[in-house]
């Protein structure tokens, strides 16, 4: 299974369409949003796939936002998700809670932890678990995302 991982789209359509159409060419099954979403007209764009949100530290109006991706019949998580896709368990928050996200990191119950809020793409690794910031969309020097392949859990960061 191939997933697309993005971040920090803080409502910029006009950022989010070029990965929108990067996503579409990888012929990703699923995505995954870091959060920092900004605007439901952002949310609208992901209709495509399955996909999980939650909030990041700029998404002030948590209620439109859950009823914007729920009424696309998409997933809100609010602050921290817990998935699991073609058997691998996946933690997905915005880092910007830093005591949360190093417990999720060392926790050790997940083998992928995707996250956003720096606005700079990263991978390390931490045992078994692949730690993933497929970087920013929007206000980042280079708009990258993410692509994951399941069940190995090897990732690519991609410019868009």
């Amino acid at each position: 299974m191939r997933i697309g991982v993005v971040s920090d789209t803080h409502g910029s359509i006009d950022h989010t369409r070029p990965a929108i159409r990067m996503l579409e060419s990888l012929e990703v099954e699923a995505v995954l949003h870091c959060g920092d979403i900004g605007s439901a007209a952002v949310v609208e764009l992901f209709a495509a796939w399955p996909t999980h949100f939650v909030f990041g530290n700029c998404d002030y109006d948590h209620a439109d936002l859950r009823e914007a991706i729920e009424g696309a019949g998409q997933t809100c998580h609010g602050l921290f998700g817990e998935i699991e896709l073609a058997g691998v368990p996946i933690a997905l928050l915005h880092s910007h809670d830093r005591r949360r996200f190093q417990e999720v990191i060392t926790g050790g119950a997940y083998r992928l932890v995707c996250y956003g809020h720096t606005h700079v793409a990263a991978e390390d690794r931490h045992g078994e678990t692949l730690v993933l910031n497929p970087g920013a969309l929007y206000r980042a020097d280079r708009h990258t995302i993410a692509v994951v392949e399941l069940p190995t859990v090897e990732s690519t960061l991609v410019s868009v």
